[in-house]
């Protein structure tokens, strides 16, 4: 265990009774009925008018001081009611005063049987105060005060409850008509009530006792605060220690329980020490679900020479080794209650605070899995426990980075949007912080060539860095990312306006890197970038130009053919099919920044017709261009629409006809028996229709021959006798296919003008 992990758990291991000097919020319930004499029964909200009666049955109360007690406007100004004038009872009052009196009980950090006993009812009107001071035991066995606010329009009268140099507030404002605020404090703390500046304030007193008489005090547990925010100031400085540190609790939680305000017993006193330690020690405390998956082999429990297994199946297996393991916390929360916008983060063993926390416990879920085929018996299981979570402040941004690139990146847009709205200078607290965090997020980024097409997280990136004008990560986002093959089109724009803000010498030298390694797996992407850059003007375009036409895939690179052989070894990495939208980006970029590169570029596709085929690449191309208006000007695009309509004009030349007969050509290149008959058959210009009785099988050997020739057949099988006959008919695809196309022929000609 880490020397910090050991002396946090020696400060805290005479931290058992949990519970804080106060307690409140708010809370839905039955509302009493409750009657006062000269006035009747209040009806909630409290209106102005009938809070003013109860101001007109009321005295000026009083306060304590020493063993006199006195009326002093200065001190006190309240109005109170005895208790012998207000009766309180309904259906479910009984009950939900027992609720309140449980909940504050264990906030309080008491046990047995705690009773409440009404005092007074007290109005505070507009001026309305009660300066700082402690209650006096009113009764024997009294510990504590229950405040309950009515519901009433009123606006200041916070509570303030002051104990061991802490300060807590309670600014308790219920208006709907069954709502009710509540705070309990042990009677040694001193309080106070904040002057009410509007409306009337009007609250329950209640003595919280201990039939037996007993007086617990509230938990002090300072020394022990102490000594934790000492340990914990020097880990932020200290070497070879945790990142993180991870106190699993003694109680179970689930996940829509898990909140600081739930802990139960020692859980909740160990927090209780842990909040205010890591608030002076400057340390983020957190609340998580601590989950560790493991998965690996299984193996039967039962003999099977003897065929004895045992008659509870979930005891046929057990687990004989891991194979893989995953520690995650998750559900996080923070002691205000709010719930921290953290994703799963993972942690490390060493992390553990004590390391053996889930050693001899038993998993959450275990479920094993039969042996299936080559796969073996195998099992998974999960450990769960809830646990509190420290790190120093310091370490906060290292910590984020362990959940990835899914937190890192909205935390980074939420620091840049603050530096923006703060209208701050570089090198402000909030720009210093999102220049940390990136340099974390580039130091772990998932180097990879492939990416999804949707990805835009190196886009986010990049935008980000060019909001902050930190120019030195935007040089690594590109030269260690993009440059190194983790690029998509989608980085583009935010790729283009980052290259903006470097000199011109560096913006030309990365891009040149960027298009040179990434061309011949993304060159649509290129061809978009290039095209971007030049209407952008960033860098040397003539430089950066040249790059992606000599960066460009020519039939000496194996471009991927459609008449492959389908089960040739092809590499995954192989370069992506030319579209024509990349000639008309290439075209268009380079002609507007000098003719003769793009005459250059397009000599090269010319050179190339496997890559840059005719019909799906150059004649496409030829006729986007000449839709764009300039596009008519350039020299480079009027070689590709003559070039486009050579081509056309060479197969519209080709004479064209239906078949005069039943001859067919035959394509068939395998020589199997089955396959030379079909040959024979399909050049006999007598015959429209052939049959192969034959096994499955062999048909289907011929079906799939037949499609990947194109033959001229249409297929069939006929089901009557054993075996099944394949019937094949000529048609006239060919020359249904060779009429389409003319037509399309004429209208691409016509539309480049020829």
């Amino acid at each position: 265990m880490s020397s910090i992990g050991a002396n946090l758990l020696a400060d805290l291991r005479s931290v058992e009774r949990p519970g804080e000097f106060c307690v409140g919020g708010t809370r839905e319930i039955f509302m009493p009925a409750i009657d006062v004499e000269g006035v009747g029964r209040l009806a909630f909200p409290i209106q102005p008018a009938q809070a003013e009666k109860l101001v007109g049955v009321a005295a000026t109360a009083p306060y304590g001081r020493g063993e006199e007690t006195l009326v002093d406007r200065d001190v006190r100004r309240t109005w109170q009611v005895d208790s012998a004038a207000v009766r309180i009872g309904g259906r479910h009052w009984e009950k939900t005063l027992g609720d309140l009196v449980a909940q504050v009980a264990l906030g309080l950090g008491v046990n047995g049987t705690v009773t409440a006993e009404f005092y007074k009812l007290l109005v505070y009107d507009e001026g309305g105060f009660f300066v700082d001071h402690r209650d006096t035991e009113k009764v024997p066995g009294m510990f504590a005060t229950m405040v309950l606010v009515l519901p009433s329009i009123h606006q200041g009268g916070e509570l303030v409850v002051k104990h061991a140099g802490r300060e807590t507030p309670f600014d308790l404002h219920p208006e709907e008509p069954s709502e009710i605020g509540f705070a309990a404090f042990y009677a040694d703390c001193v309080h106070e009530v904040r002057p009410v500046t509007a409306g009337f304030r009007i609250v329950l007193i209640f003595n919280l006792r201990f039939a037996d008489g007993r007086r617990p005090q509230a938990p002090d547990y300072r020394d022990q605060q102490a000594r934790a925010a000492e340990t914990l100031r020097a880990w932020a400085g200290a070497e070879d220690e945790p990142l993180k540190l991870i106190l699993p609790l003694e109680h179970a939680y689930t996940p829509a329980e898990l909140s600081f305000a739930a802990l139960k017993g020692a859980d909740a006193g160990v927090a209780s020490v842990l909040v205010e330690a890591a608030a002076a020690a400057e340390c983020d405390l957190h609340l998580a679900l601590v989950s560790i998956e493991e998965s690996g082999i299984a193996e039967h429990t039962g003999y099977y020479g003897r065929r004895r297994w045992r008659d509870d199946e979930d005891e046929e297996f057990e687990a004989v080794e891991v194979d893989d393991r995953e520690l995650i916390l998750s559900d996080w929360r923070r002691p205000d209650g709010g719930e921290a916008r953290f994703d799963k983060i993972p942690f490390t063993e060493d992390e553990l605070c004590p390391p053996d926390a889930f050693e001899d416990m038993e998993p959450d879920e275990e479920h094993f899995h039969e042996a299936t085929g080559n796969e073996g018996a195998s099992f998974e299981r999960t450990y769960r426990r809830a646990g509190l979570v420290l790190w120093p402040s310091t370490h906060r941004l290292a910590v984020l980075d362990q959940a990835g690139l899914p937190a890192t990146l909205p935390h980074l847009e939420v620091l840049t949007a603050r530096w923006e709205a703060e209208d701050a200078a570089t090198q402000s607290p909030a720009w210093r912080e999102a220049d940390a965090l990136s340099g974390l997020m580039l130091d772990s980024w998932p180097r990879t060539d492939w990416r999804r097409d949707d990805d835009t997280r190196l886009g986010r990136m990049l935008d980000a860095q060019a909001r902050l004008q930190n120019v030195k990560r935007m040089d690594e986002v590109l030269a260690g990312l993009s440059a190194e093959g983790f690029y998509a089109q989608a980085d583009n724009a935010p790729l283009v306006r980052a290259a903006a803000l470097l000199s011109p010498a560096r913006a030309t030298e990365l891009l040149i890197a960027i298009l040179g390694r990434n061309a011949s797996g993304h060159l649509d992407a290129c061809g978009d970038l290039l095209l971007r850059v030049v209407a952008a003007s960033v860098g040397d375009l003539e430089a950066i130009a040249a790059a992606l036409i000599d960066a460009m895939p020519g039939d000496s690179t194996k471009a991927v053919d459609d008449e492959e052989d389908d089960e040739a070894d092809v590499s995954w990495a192989r370069p992506a099919r030319v579209q024509p939208g990349f000639v008309v980006d290439l075209v268009s970029a380079a002609s507007r920044v000098a003719p003769e590169l793009a005459l250059r570029a397009t000599e090269r596709v010319l050179a190339s017709p496997k890559t840059y085929a005719p019909d799906d690449v150059l004649t496409p191309a030829a006729l986007a261009l000449a839709k764009i208006g300039e596009g008519k000007s350039w020299p480079a695009a009027a070689r590709l629409r003559e070039a486009a309509l050579d081509h056309l004009r060479k197969r519209i030349a080709l004479p064209l006809a239906p078949p005069p007969d039943w001859a067919r050509e035959n394509p068939v290149r395998c020589r199997c028996a089955e396959c030379l008959a079909l040959g024979a058959f399909l050049i006999a210009p007598d015959q429209q229709r052939w049959r192969l009785k034959a096994l499955q099988e062999r048909r289907t050997h011929v079906e799939r021959a037949v499609r990947n020739a194109h033959c001229d057949l249409d297929l069939a099988t006929e089901k009557r006798g054993s075996p099944h006959t394949l019937v094949a008919t000529k048609n006239e695809a060919s020359y249904r296919r060779r009429a389409d196309q003319r037509r399309q022929d004429l209208e691409h000609a016509a539309a480049l003008g020829g």
